[in-house]
């Protein structure tokens, strides 16, 4: 993948102001360990420090994306599978490496990790992994589920979880388009090598 140059740095935790981050701890229980001060606090996430520069809107997706995160019933491994898909489908680099860790956290194997980059002609996914997999490849390139595909996730999935894995799979194309277009690096401790060969930034 060619990297973009930063357009946008994220704002350094000791440049958060008091409201900025009584925000951050409003809505992040790990927030204290980054704003303490301590010489030992690890480096606040890129991630995070990008929305730094809009807190009412930081504030805000911060709220919504823990939604997605901690109370949707859709399985983490199945919420995963989604992101990763996103992320090599927009050739982002920093969701990619942090999902695919995120991702093996939950259950997903490193093959399948691997496999995500195939699609969902690979034959290590189950039938709804592969109708998964077609929905977002669907939602990115036609802006809409095809018939098919839904009827079949409708023989997996209850209504409330079809429209999460809409919700999802926006959300997450969302935040790709912020990364690639910021030029996001990579969090010193993520590691550049679980990142596979990704297609070239158009443009």
């Amino acid at each position: 993948m060619t990297e973009t140059s930063v357009r946008l740095a994220p704002v350094p935790a000791d440049q958060w102001d008091e409201s900025s981050r009584a925000m951050l701890r409003g809505h992040l229980r790990t927030a204290e360990k980054y704003l303490s001060g301590e010489p030992d606090a690890p480096r606040l996430p890129n991630v995070l420090g990008i929305l730094g520069h809009q807190l009412s809107l930081g504030s805000a997706w911060l709220h919504y994306n823990g939604v997605l995160l901690q109370d949707v019933s859709l399985e983490p491994r199945l919420r995963e599978l989604l992101i990763l898909r996103v992320a090599w489908q927009t050739h982002s680099r920093y969701e990619w490496v942090q999902h695919a860790r995120i991702g093996q956290q939950v259950g997903l194997t490193y093959p399948q990790v691997e496999a995500v980059t195939r699609g969902s002609d690979d034959p290590v996914w189950t039938p709804v992994e592969r109708l998964l997999l077609d929905a977002t490849d669907q939602l990115l390139d036609v802006h809409r589920v095809e018939d098919a595909t839904w009827s079949g996730l409708q023989g997996e999935l209850d209504s409330g979880q079809l429209l999460e894995v809409l919700f999802i799979v926006g959300s997450y194309l969302c935040l790709a388009l912020v990364f690639n277009s910021v030029g996001l690096e990579l969090d010193a401790e993520m590691d550049p090598g679980a990142a596979p060969d990704l297609p070239e930034t158009r443009g």
